[in-house]
C-alpha cells in the first residue's frame, strides 16, 4: 500500500522560506513522475512544481510561471522523500500544500500533464502553508 506524508508547513512572514518534505512508504520517487501541488478553498488544485524519474543522466524540473525562480523540488537519493524548498515566499503561496507520485496513466497528449492533478495515482493529505505580509 502506498502512502505520501507530507510535512514542513507553517506560518511564516513575507519574504521568508519554508522546506516541505513528503515521504513516501510503499513507494520509490524516481520511478515516476512526481509533484507538488496547492489548494485553496473555493479554487482548483494547481500544479507548482515536478520532477523527472530517476535516469542514467540526469532529472529534469517543471514549474508553473508563479513559482519560478522562488520554488525548488528536488528528491533524496534514496527516493523515499520528495522536497519543495520555498523561498521569498508570497502571500498569494498560502494554501494547503499536496505531494503526488505516479504519473503512469497520464494523458500524454496535454502538454501540460506534468503538472495537471489528474496525471496523478498517489496523494498525501497535505500541509498548510501561511504566508502573511
Amino acid at each position: 500500500q502506498v502512502r505520501l506524508m507530507e510535512s514542513g508547513g507553517g506560518s511564516v512572514e513575507a519574504g521568508k522560506s519554508l522546506r516541505l518534505s513528503c515521504e513516501a512508504s510503499g513507494y520509490t520517487f524516481g520511478d515516476s513522475y512526481a509533484g507538488w501541488f496547492r489548494q485553496v478553498p473555493g479554487k482548483e488544485r494547481e500544479g507548482v512544481a515536478a520532477i523527472s524519474p530517476r535516469s542514467s543522466t540526469s532529472s529534469y524540473t517543471y514549474y508553473a510561471d508563479s513559482v519560478m525562480g522562488r520554488f525548488t523540488v528536488s528528491r533524496d537519493s534514496a527516493g523515499n522523500t520528495l522536497y519543495l524548498q520555498m523561498n521569498v515566499l508570497e502571500p498569494e503561496d498560502t494554501a494547503m500544500y499536496y505531494c503526488a507520485a505516479d504519473t503512469s496513466s497520464a494523458n500524454l497528449n496535454d502538454n501540460k500533464w506534468r503538472l495537471r492533478p489528474s496525471s496523478y495515482k498517489y496523494w498525501g493529505q497535505g500541509t498548510q502553508v501561511t504566508a502573511s505580509s
